[in-house]
């Protein structure tokens, strides 16, 4: 092995080493705890948190998958008024985090605010003692919003399967006389399982790192509880062993997904060929396009005009508070750190990988992979915990070292940006190895051969080789993070400085005091930055196909876009 292959592997399990210590140190934490304190725990606390978990979690998938999967057979098999739109339109929900979406719609459905008001208009009331709606603070509300939400993971991998995989199948049904419902239970549904498989982890995993959402709408999960734990009762060993409780819960849901297919074996298409879409007149199409509309209008259309709408009054009427353009600024410049070092961390696990395939010796390679994507699956909650300990002991040693040399004991990372971004990067590390990885797969390896054999090492070939030829996964993997961590709010919440707010920490503050003005502006401002990263998806894996009456040529369609951080590999 040459030396710098060495080093490109030895910096990969570096990275990888840092990724899993946080999952290490929650063992240890956890270990500090009395028996009587986790016992307290099992017995009046995890029961409810995690029944009520798993309700949510149950809900929001099945919700999710049913309108996920529903939408991408509409606008995949039918040709209806309005198909072409509302075929990248059912992504822009992803531009709104779930705990915006509870924001708006516990302002937009408040007792005195404008559904409410307009409802009691017309029916003759005058206030709301005389009628109200019922409380919107419940478990099926919170499931029913965050579905909304989180159903376009569903929609994105199952409308590319059907365009990649099942055109051929699907039609040659349609020969044999099925259609309808038959065609979509007896043949679409069965071939697109582990497309929704894939599409229900990440709304899972995404359902279990929520917490503003939860908190905002009372529902008590196993989030709120770990960071009520810490927070609220300053109990470190106690949330470090509920935090356990959940990453058993996250290993339980990707084993349920990979169980539930472990038999099934699907034949790849090499030139897939766009499916026929089958014009519908009438009330169907009316219905299918009523069914297409609902989750935008209800998952993004009216929260975010709502949020304009507010944001512009508040603009107009008192304007913006500095404090929130500073809080603008925090998550600019947190996002843009937290990218860099993503995208540059990714880039050596993936190219320590690619070394390691040339070299025909991938394991080692291929482990520090695995290890540097575990971030995705830690809920940003768990990973702030699982991050205290190290971080705790690196200050102490830092204040032992100068106590020793009599210089002023600093705190290099508590408390620190340092911190936020280490655990940002860790959470987001898939999507830019993934991406990247995935860039790498589609250049030929005899590309490398030919580089090593003119004399050209590892560094050279990675810049004046590789580096061109992924900018386009460099570039979306970027995006991703940026967006993503402008979003983030768990994290953020937890190991952000003192008095240092982001515009996620903002609103959740805002809403915590029952206050929206401002809140809203911070809102908008997430929202308007996610929209790129939804565009981005749009684009790379949902390019449509010609409609059943026109010429139909083969051509190579792409599939699930790479840029998705990949659940297991």
């Amino acid at each position: 092995m040459r030396t710098t292959d060495r080093l490109w592997l030895t910096a990969a399990w570096l990275i990888a080493a840092v990724a899993v210590l946080p999952v290490l140190a929650l063992l240890w934490s956890a270990l500090q705890g009395s028996p009587g304190l986790w016992s307290h725990l099992a017995e009046h606390v995890l029961p409810h948190a995690l029944g009520t978990t798993l309700t949510l979690l149950l809900g929001v998938g099945t919700l999710s998958a049913l309108v996920g999967t529903g939408c991408a057979w509409l606008v995949s098999a039918y040709e209806f008024p309005g198909r072409r739109s509302l075929s990248w339109m059912l992504l822009l929900p992803l531009a709104v985090p779930t705990y915006i979406v509870a924001f708006a719609y516990l302002d937009l459905l408040h007792p005195l605010g404008p559904v409410q008001a307009l409802l009691r208009d017309w029916l003759g009331y005058d206030s709301p003692r005389q009628w109200r709606l019922p409380d919107m603070r419940t478990l099926p509300t919170c499931i029913a919003l965050l579905g909304l939400v989180l159903y376009p993971y569903v929609y994105l991998s199952v409308r590319a399967m059907f365009l990649t995989q099942a055109s051929s199948l699907i039609e040659a049904a349609r020969s044999l006389g099925v259609g309808g419902a038959g065609l979509f239970f007896r043949v679409a549904l069965p071939l697109a399982r582990p497309a929704i498989a894939v599409g229900l982890a990440l709304v899972l995993l995404e359902t279990l790192n929520d917490i503003g959402a939860s908190e905002f709408l009372g529902v008590k999960t196993l989030t709120v509880t770990i960071y009520s734990t810490w927070i609220t009762r300053g109990d470190l060993p106690g949330a470090a062993q509920l935090a356990l409780a959940m990453l058993a819960a996250v290993l339980l849901v990707l084993a349920i997904e990979r169980y539930g297919r472990r038999r099934q074996r699907y034949a790849v298409v090499l030139r897939p060929r766009p499916l026929a879409a089958e014009r519908l007149h009438g009330l169907p199409a009316a219905l299918a396009t009523l069914a297409c509309a609902l989750p935008v209008l209800l998952g993004f259309a009216a929260p975010t005009l709502f949020l304009a709408s507010e944001s512009v009054q508040r603009w107009q009427g008192a304007g913006v508070s500095a404090q929130l353009w500073a809080s603008a600024w925090n998550s600019l410049l947190i996002a843009v750190t937290v990218t860099v070092c993503a995208v540059v961390a990714g880039l050596v696990l993936a190219y320590a990988l690619r070394l390691a395939q040339l070299r025909r010796r991938p394991r080692l390679a291929q482990m520090a992979l695995r290890a540097g994507s575990l971030g995705y699956a830690l809920p940003g909650t768990v990973l702030a915990i699982g991050l205290l300990t190290p971080v705790a002991a690196v200050d102490s040693a830092s204040s032992a070292l100068a106590d020793l040399l009599g210089w002023a004991s600093p705190v290099l990372l508590m408390g620190s940006f340092a911190v936020l971004v280490l655990a940002c990067m860790l959470r987001f590390l898939a999507i830019a190895s993934g991406g990247i990885e995935a860039g790498l797969t589609r250049v030929p390896i005899s590309l490398d051969q030919a580089a090593r054999s003119l004399g050209a090492g590892p560094a050279r070939g990675l810049w004046q080789l590789h580096m061109p030829l992924l900018r386009p996964a460099l570039a979306s993997a970027a995006l991703l993070i940026f967006v993503d961590t402008m979003k983030e709010l768990p994290a953020t919440l937890l190991l952000r400085p003192l008095n240092v707010d982001t515009l996620a920490t903002w609103l959740y503050a805002e809403a915590a005091r029952g206050t929206y003005e401002e809140g809203a502006v911070a809102a908008l401002l997430i929202v308007l930055v996610g929209l790129p990263a939804v565009a981005l998806l749009a684009r790379l894996g949902l390019r449509d196909r010609p409609v059943a009456s026109r010429p139909r040529a083969e051509q190579n369609v792409p599939a699930v876009p790479a840029v998705l951080p990949a659940v297991e590999r």
